[in-house]
């Protein structure tokens, strides 16, 4: 198709007033964003204590791994042992305690 000046600007403008007319129409529905802020707000709070359950539990599961491998290293008379369960150990107390901590510290 070969359009010419007018049939371009003629197609354009259609287009620019059916994006008008969308974008018209559509701001009638708008809706307040302090609700939806609010239910986002209520819904992060809601999934909160999951999370912070599920932190135990990777807290849990990391310690036995820990506690395993450890072993492990010991039994085999290793050097690093030492290094190694510090390491486990450390992770397993930091799930714990920025779970702890941001719950504390959000107030939830």
């Amino acid at each position: 198709m070969n359009f010419t000046g007018l049939s371009r600007f003629l197609l354009a403008s259609f287009f620019i007033g059916l994006l008008m007319a969308f974008c018209l129409a559509n701001g009638a529905f708008a809706q307040d964003g302090n609700a939806g802020i609010q239910e986002a707000t209520n819904k992060v709070k809601s999934y909160f204590d999951t999370g912070c359950d599920l932190m135990y539990a990777i807290g849990a599961v990391v310690g036995i791994i820990g506690a395993v491998k450890v072993f492990n290293k010991w039994n085999a008379g290793e050097p690093d042992t030492n290094k190694v369960a510090a390491a486990w150990f450390g992770s397993c107390i930091f799930l714990v305690v920025v779970a702890t901590v941001l719950k504390s510290f959000f107030g939830i």
